[in-house]
């Protein structure tokens, strides 16, 4: 079967504001690509297209046709929240054309909705839950849908969910990510700007799930087990970036790198007996981050810890974050730092239960931590996260899932006064850290090594200001 996967663009920024995503963080999308590779291993024709892979985004008309020309049976989307609309309006336009043409929805949204999707968007032939390679692969091999696992069809008017499907017990049988399908894979890819040091680079993630339970994060997909590659495995996927791509530095986008300490020290053992000559990023957990296997991480190539953190205010976290104290934070950090390794704080603003107080809490303790760098986002409830449920009496929604993107406030706590000045809140916070005295004298300590990303934004120069403009006060307050 010739089957082409579409990561959609969607709605990555601010509305009415040109979108920088392309430009400033282009990541590849490994779920798609986990998929293709399955797909191709069972003996099947696949095509990824990447909606945010070019320079400037194309028109939807010329995208569907682009899909077309390949003459697809089966076209599947994977959709974020933010992405699920933008996908629908190119499935709808290719049913309109081809209607023979089969189409699948899966991610996260999906999973989390479900059913009621088959019912307003009747372009959608089939719904996938949850992992998406063995029931993609049994619908392309032709399995009818009223045996396949996980997935959600029609048959005739009749919506049907199927029963849900086993999780994969073994990660280390799924191929390498199909990265070579992706035009211009790695140099038209870019990781954050300042967080690498040797270009190119490229992103991986070697587990899924994650065995806690905090109240903004959807677990529909992976649900909360605990699954990941060896360490053989994984010293393999980066060997073969190298080797393939030569590729200099990997993201590694688990949500909880460090939490089988085992495998690990494993890794970490491989890459400092046989290195590769590669760095990389990660993230870990308060209480899965001793100075043991700190030190073990630089001496394996890492160059910077991501921390969640989310709040300084000790009432939301303990709402929102359960088992994380703010000590424990600030000893971890600096134990970090100790071992040479940048410490990047990973925060969100506007949580049921924000106040301007708590938000001047997390700044005055974002100031304190004297973090190399970090990153705020903005409170996003997902439909399949635990804060969704009884949403409505901390504050005010407007569900418009275009702006569900961590970008936008579409949720405003009862303590604040309205969007706009939430927006001013946190516009003043992200400022006061990256403007510091101490944050600065890092970065010109820096410098050189980070001059591809400082030429990277020199020849984007126009769009960073327009995207820092953002962050200057509204002309109509």
């Amino acid at each position: 079967m010739k089957i082409v996967l579409v990561h959609p663009a969607g709605s990555n920024w601010v509305p009415g504001q040109k979108d920088i995503t392309p430009v400033a963080n282009r990541m590849a999308p490994l779920g798609l690509l986990s998929m293709a590779a399955w797909l191709e291993q069972h003996g099947h024709r696949v095509w990824v297209y990447d909606c945010l892979g070019w320079d400037r985004l194309r028109p939807h008309a010329a995208i569907v046709q682009d899909i077309l020309s390949l003459q697809p049976d089966l076209v599947g989307f994977s959709a974020t929240t933010s992405g699920f609309l933008d996908g629908y309006d190119l499935a709808a336009a290719i049913k309109q054309q081809q209607p023979e043409v089969r189409v699948i929805f899966g991610g996260v949204h999906i999973s989390a909705i479900g059913a009621p999707l088959l019912d307003k968007f009747p372009a959608i032939d089939y719904l996938c839950m949850g992992e998406g390679e063995v029931t993609l692969a049994e619908l392309a091999d032709g399995a009818q849908p009223a045996i396949i696992d996980g997935l959600i069809w029609r048959d005739n008017n009749t919506i049907v969910t199927n029963p849900a499907r086993r999780l994969l017990p073994d990660l280390d049988q799924l191929p390498f990510p199909a990265y070579e399908k992706l035009p211009g894979f790695p140099k038209r890819y870019h990781l954050p700007l300042f967080s690498y040091i040797h270009p190119p680079g490229a992103t991986m993630v070697t587990s899924r799930g994650c065995p806690y339970q905090c109240s903004y994060c959807d677990r529909s997909v992976f649900k909360q087990g605990y699954r990941y590659n060896s360490a053989a495995y994984i010293y393999a996927h980066l060997h073969y970036l190298r080797d393939r791509f030569g590729i200099r530095h990997v993201n590694i986008y688990d949500d909880l790198f460090t939490a089988h300490r085992k495998r690990i020290v494993d890794l970490c053992t491989l890459l400092a007996t046989k290195p590769l000559g590669l760095q990389f990023n990660c993230a870990v957990r308060v209480g899965h981050a001793d100075d043991d296997l700190l030190h073990m991480l630089k001496a394996a190539g890492c160059l910077q810890v991501s921390l969640g953190i989310e709040s300084g205010d000790m009432d939301l976290m303990d709402r929102h974050k359960p088992g994380v104290q703010l000590e424990d934070v600030r000893h971890t950090v600096r134990r970090i730092q100790n071992c040479g390794l940048r410490a990047k704080g990973l925060f969100m603003m506007g949580l049921p239960g924000e106040t301007e107080a708590s938000i001047r809490t997390t700044s005055d303790f974002i100031m304190d931590l004297e973090l190399d760098d970090m990153n705020m986002s903005k409170f996003t409830p997902f439909h399949g996260a635990p804060a969704w449920q009884g949403l409505q009496a901390f504050g005010t929604l407007q569900e418009d899932w275009r702006q569900m993107n961590c970008l936008n406030f579409v949720f405003v706590p009862r303590a604040i006064a309205s969007r706009e000045a939430l927006d001013e809140l946190y516009n003043q916070h992200v400022k006061r850290f990256y403007s510091s005295p101490g944050w600065r004298k890092k970065f010109r300590r820096r410098f050189w090594d980070h001059r591809w990303s400082l030429w990277h934004l020199i020849r984007h120069l126009p769009d960073f200001i327009a995207a820092k403009n953002n962050f200057e006060p509204r002309k109509d307050h």
